[in-house]
């Protein structure tokens, strides 16, 4: 994400000044596969590089130059971290979302039907997982499993993650594993709404329409300066990751004007024991 970044940017810079792949690629003694390549975030670029690019597309503000440099020394720290995920084979196409959520700083999340992931029992994902049939075997299944229960680290670490979900009604009354499963599940959101980083709220089946009726998805934010918020939203059979800023700010504004709809943490929390209790 951040090498996407600072490749977009050197992608306008060079545009900027009128020159072409083939022409920057000269100036680096490399191909012009090399500047697309950097230009697309596919690999860590080096500061000499950065610098000689800078030169060429007549770019010498130092401040500009720096945070350049300053983004490409982060992106290249990143890149060389390796986490828990990489070494679970049952992470699957969340490798990309886990790895981004692990150096986050906050996530708002908006969920439809489901119970957010960081916020679920492994009674209630293992009965996920059984009921998306997508898993026959159970040891898979419990892999899967394991893999969601890691990830809830990062709100109980040194460095805990703020969270600010939102789940629809729904999802409180969806019968997933059963009333025994979700009377438990209830429990744990009630457990969850107490930590200081998770703020937790019920959008009512009285709000009536709303902006994100369309469809769940996640806001991951970073302390980085130079990071720009990433919206993730998965779907049955694909991922729509978004990077742009204007986007993302429209994500953003789209879940406060849900928020505003919602009952507030306390409120939630009064619904959610209540539902709890009738189970």
């Amino acid at each position: 994400m951040l090498g996407r970044r600072l490749g977009g940017q050197l992608l306008l810079l060079r545009v900027a000044a009128g020159k072409t792949q083939q022409e920057a690629a000269q100036v680096l003694s490399a191909t012009a596969t090399k500047i697309v390549k950097i230009e697309r975030g596919w690999v860590p670029v080096r500061d000499p590089d950065i610098t000689a690019l800078c030169a060429f597309y007549q770019r010498y503000d130092p401040m500009e130059v720096g945070a350049l440099l300053r983004l490409a020394k982060l992106d290249r720290e990143r890149r060389k971290a390796k986490g828990w995920w990489h070494h679970s084979p049952n992470a699957g196409a969340l490798v990309e979302y886990i790895a981004l959520e692990d150096v986050a700083s906050q996530v708002r999340n908006w969920q439809l039907s489901l119970i957010p992931g960081l916020c679920q029992t492994p009674e209630y994902a293992r009965a996920l997982a059984a009921g998306n049939q997508a898993w026959q075997d159970q040891d898979t299944i419990e892999r899967i499993v394991e893999v969601r229960m890691r990830r809830q680290a990062r709100l109980t670490d040194d460095r805990p993650l703020q969270v600010h979900a939102v789940i629809w009604e729904a999802a409180l009354h969806q019968m997933v594993g059963g009333p025994e499963v979700m009377r438990d599940q209830l429990a744990r959101l009630l457990d969850m709404a107490t930590l200081p980083n998770v703020t937790l709220q019920v959008l009512p089946y009285a709000a009536g329409s709303h902006p994100c009726a369309t469809s769940p998805f996640n806001i991951v934010s970073f302390a980085e300066s130079e990071a720009v918020d990433v919206v993730h939203v998965d779907g049955i059979t694909s991922t729509v990751w978004v990077e742009h800023e204007g986007e993302s700010t429209l994500y953003r504004e789209f879940f406060d004007r849900t928020v505003e709809l919602s009952l507030t943490p306390d409120d939630s929390v009064n619904l959610i024991d209540s539902l709890r209790k009738g189970l």
